[in-house]
Parts: C-alpha cells; sequence; structure tokens
C-alpha cells in the first residue's frame, strides 16, 4: 500500500504524528496531578499517572513508573514523561532512601514513559532497555513525536528535552542482581511495541508489566503486534506474581480479572477490523458498522479508539496479503 510516494509504514508514522498533535490540543486542562509513591513490596514502590491526554497541565503525567530499593542502591522502572516528573520522581526516592540511583529499566521507548532519562542519566544512573528500540529511537517517527511534545507540553517538555539512549542494549532475557536483590528482565515484544520488557522480582512476586497492561482506560494500540500481544498476556500469567504494576492505571492484584479489559479490547479490535480488512470493507464504513458499547464509556475512549481501530485495519491488511 503506497499513498502519495509513502510506504504503509511511513504513511502510519506521519498520521500517528498527526494524531497524537491533535489529541494534545484536545486535552483537558487540570491542577498538575500529585505524585505520591506508594509501597507495593518490601523493597519496590510505585507511582501512578492519571488516566488523561498528556498535557502542560499534568507535565504529561499519563503513565506509571516504579523504582526498587535495595542495599546497593535504587532500580528505577521507566522514567515518566518529562524530565520535571523525573525529578518529582527522585524526590518521592528521596523521601523513602538516600541510597543512589543506579539503574533505570525501561519497559519500552514510548514519549510517556522516556522524557525523564535525561534527569536519571545526570544523576550516573546506567539505562537497561531492548536492542530493538533503536530502530525507534533513530526514526523519523521519534523526532517528529518530540518536535511535536516540544510545542504541545511547554514548558515541561522543550527544547532541552532530548532523546537518551540505553547503556545496555539487550539482545535476550538478563537476570540483573543489585545488592542482593533480584531481577529477572524479560523480552515480550514485539508486542505493544517491538522492544517491550517486563520486570519481575521472584523475592516479592511483584511484576512490572509495562503498556502490556492498561487498567481503567483505553489501550493505546498504535503500531502494536496485537496478535502477539495478546499471546504475551498470557506469557505475564506464568509469573507468579502477586502484585502488578501497569504501565497505566491502578496496581493490580489479581493478574487474570485485570489484564481482562486489554485483552478484551485487543481481540475486539482485530475480529471486527479484521472481518472489515478480509471483506475489503472501507475504514469509515467499518467503523461507523462497528458497536463499540462495551468500550465507549472508559476514559480517552473518544480521542483513541479510532486511531486504534484505524492502526488495527492496516495491520489486518498486511497481515492478509
Amino acid at each position: 500500500m503506497r499513498r502519495y510516494g509513502m510506504n504503509a509504514g511511513q504513511w502510519a508514522a506521519r498520521l500517528m504524528v498527526a494524531a497524537l498533535a491533535s489529541l494534545g490540543l484536545a486535552g483537558v486542562r487540570a491542577e498538575v496531578p500529585v505524585m505520591v509513591a506508594r509501597q507495593v513490596s518490601p523493597s519496590a514502590w510505585y507511582v501512578e499517572g492519571v488516566s488523561a491526554l498528556g498535557s502542560p497541565a499534568n507535565q504529561n503525567f499519563i503513565s506509571n513508573a516504579g523504582f526498587v530499593v535495595t542495599p546497593a542502591g535504587v532500580v528505577v522502572i521507566d522514567a515518566l514523561g518529562s524530565p520535571a516528573l523525573a525529578e518529582r520522581l527522585v524526590a518521592e526516592i528521596r523521601k523513602v532512601t538516600p541510597q543512589p540511583i543506579t539503574h533505570v529499566i525501561l519497559t519500552h521507548y514510548h514519549a510517556d514513559h522516556i522524557y525523564g532519562l535525561q534527569t536519571f542519566k545526570a544523576l550516573g544512573a546506567r539505562i537497561i532497555a531492548h536492542r530493538a528500540a533503536k530502530v525507534y529511537l533513530n526514526s523519523e517517527t521519534a523526532r517528529l513525536r518530540l518536535e511535536v511534545s516540544r510545542v504541545e507540553l511547554a514548558p515541561w517538555v522543550n527544547a532541552d528535552t532530548r532523546l537518551v539512549e540505553a547503556d545496555d542494549w539487550l539482545d535476550s532475557d538478563q537476570t540483573l542482581n543489585v545488592g542482593g536483590v533480584v531481577f529477572q528482565i524479560r523480552g515480550v515484544g514485539p508486542s505493544h511495541t517491538p522492544e517491550d520488557l517486563v520486570v519481575y522480582l521472584p523475592g516479592e512476586k511483584v511484576l512490572f508489566a509495562g503498556d502490556l497492561v492498561f487498567r481503567s482506560r483505553i489501550p493505546y494500540v498504535g503500531q502494536a503486534d496485537s496478535r502477539h500481544w495478546i499471546a504475551a498476556l498470557k506469557t505475564l500469567l506464568t509469573f507468579d506474581a502477586q502484585v502488578i504494576v501497569p504501565g497505566h492505571g491502578p496496581l493490580s492484584r489479581e493478574a487474570r480479572k485485570d489484564m481482562q479489559l486489554t485483552h478484551d479490547y485487543l481481540v475486539y479490535l482485530r475480529e471486527s477490523m479484521g472481518k472489515a480488512a478480509q471483506n475489503l470493507e472501507p475504514f469509515d464504513e467499518a467503523y461507523q458498522n462497528t458497536d463499540w458499547t462495551q468500550f465507549e464509556h472508559l476514559p480517552l475512549f473518544r480521542v483513541a479508539n479510532r486511531m486504534n481501530a484505524y492502526n488495527t485495519y492496516l495491520l489486518l491488511e498486511q497481515e492478509g496479503k
């Protein structure tokens, strides 16, 4: 599929950036959300972003991040969506421990999880991510997304905000030991992104699931491999986790139940858009004819669902070839 000299991937990338720009303009301004570190196990903590679009009012605090305190330092999971947010997260960590921040593990390289990286890099933390993220990091999409963010999220994301590469690029699963605390880092992509990682603390049965799990809101699908994402959710159930920290939304203590929304939404997108693509039904007609009742009450449905459906429609066109 080619449109005006661009291949399908380039077209989808530009569509995504344009859509994200319009979503930013549609964001509802509100008071800056409070950030409070909540303890989830003896060593692990997390902060919870709001179920909203990124905006100057919320400093792009729309995703979760975690940290684990060990005798040898603090390991952070995800860096939040602006340098200012990362500084607030550091302040929350300092309320718990004076230990240095030694590592940041990235579940993936989406903007709301990485724009705070430079704050942690300046503190001397080593950044760990999956090597597959390098494709995105060096892409036109990442550059355009940052340009849009510098406008839509100013002054929190600005000309001084930069994309930061990992120090340690993982090609396979890894076990990290910091101060006697074991971190099992497992690749589960391509799912939400090609580079998805999850982080499991077997000693405390805590799983940081990144954006494989969205709770209490519509997932962001983007260029996801939704077929593998559905399979990866089943992989998460093989961990003996008592607590799951999702990429978005509240803490989960009932893994299967709390993953159901993400699972059911992805399955429905694939079933409805797959049928339309197979029947060569134009997207606009397919979208209008689809019954979205079971999801339309969820936060961000109106601003995200159509883009999710369109991206899934394009994906299934490609799968069907």
